[in-house]
């Protein structure tokens, strides 16, 4: 559908600009709707440096990225691909304009909509003709997308937010950082905040990132806090369902009796697991998450044997064994810490 034209804004004081995060919505909702995928990072960056009347080299340097692949390739794109889902032309000079109609037009939809309800509650079985009828007086979205916005705004995020969630906040260039750093081979990258914050829905946009950037990328996620508690018996116990659960994940052969012998420690059946019947099977990249890390420091013997033997992987990523392994931990506290520095995973890796 394409919309009418809105005339550029020469003059524009405070009460007509709209917060980033509106105009980022209705922009991604938008694009997302024409082309069934959301705004990438970068494109958000650009996005936002526009909307702040940045340059394209302020942009490029604020964000780390190379001027001109940012004046010719992600702006030029990022125009194209908004004028395509709005409707109408869009360029760095008239976004503000756009997205600010396009605003006002959202506010009207809700309104006429809460008028609609009021009136299918009123005349019952005269639903079908009241909503045809008022749905005439919306200019720019339709009745379905209107409630859509209208029920959006009443939701509160709870839990893991899936991929297509608008109530997703990012937290540029948190999210460019991780995404960077998981294509690298034998990375490891840390995610620490408070609960609720959103560690976990940031950690399976990463996993879904790295399948979607490479097809020999297999992903494992591991809540650790949904674990059963019998299995922090031990470290041998631990790391025997450790590698059980992988094997599970990744729909491999389990041959975990065979490869477990009582000549050696825990730490070293557990890698020798991984030497010989995962990371050769999976014949590509395997990304390990590990989400609530913070149960194991409830168990010290457990987390002084795990932790340093996560390190030793990381480290070991040299090795043409290792390299394909990318590690990535989410936790709420810090209480994992080691007393030998050397064996701690605080100062290893991408720390966020």
């Amino acid at each position: 559908m394409v919309l009418q034209s809105v005339e550029p804004i020469k003059k524009m004081n405070a009460e007509s600009l709209i917060p980033f995060e509106i105009a980022l919505k209705i922009a991604d909702t938008a694009v997302f709707a024409q082309t069934a995928r959301h705004l990438k990072n970068i494109e958000v960056a650009v996005l936002r440096g526009a909307l702040q009347g940045q340059k394209y080299d302020q942009i490029a340097e604020e964000y780390s990225y190379a001027p001109e692949y940012i004046k010719h390739d992600v702006g030029p794109k990022l125009w194209q691909i908004l004028s395509s889902s709005l409707g109408e032309k869009v360029s760095k000079t008239n976004l503000m304009a756009v997205l600010a109609q396009r605003a006002d037009w959202v506010r009207q939809g809700v309104q006429n909509w809460g008028r609609i309800e009021e009136k299918i509650v009123q005349e019952g079985s005269k639903e079908a003709e009241t909503i045809q009828e008022e749905g005439k007086n919306l200019e720019s979205f339709n009745l379905a997308a209107c409630r859509t916005i209208h029920l959006k705004s009443l939701e509160l995020p709870v839990g893991v937010l899936p991929l297509d969630s608008a109530l997703y906040v990012e937290r540029p260039p948190v999210e460019a950082l991780c995404y960077e750093a998981v294509m690298r081979s034998g990375t490891l990258i840390r995610i620490y905040a408070p609960s609720q914050m959103g560690k976990t829905s940031l950690m399976i946009r990463i996993l879904a990132y790295a399948k979607q950037q490479d097809a020999n990328v297999q992903t494992v996620a591991l809540n650790l806090q949904k674990t059963e508690k019998t299995i922090f018996t031990n470290s041998d116990r631990f790391l025997r369902w450790f590698c059980a659960a992988i094997t599970r994940k990744l729909q491999l052969p389990y041959q975990i009796d065979r490869y477990w012998n009582d000549t050696f420690n825990s730490q070293e059946n557990c890698t020798s697991y991984f030497e010989n019947c995962i990371l050769p099977e999976i014949n590509g990249v395997l990304v390990l998450a590990l989400d609530q890390v913070d149960e194991i420091s409830r168990h010290p013997q457990i987390a002084d044997d795990f932790f340093p033997l996560l390190r030793s992987w990381y480290e070991s990523s040299g090795n043409p064994q290792w390299k394909n392994l990318r590690l990535l931990l989410v936790h709420s506290s810090e209480d994992f810490i080691l007393s030998d520095i050397n064996k701690s995973l605080l100062n290893v890796g991408l720390s966020v």
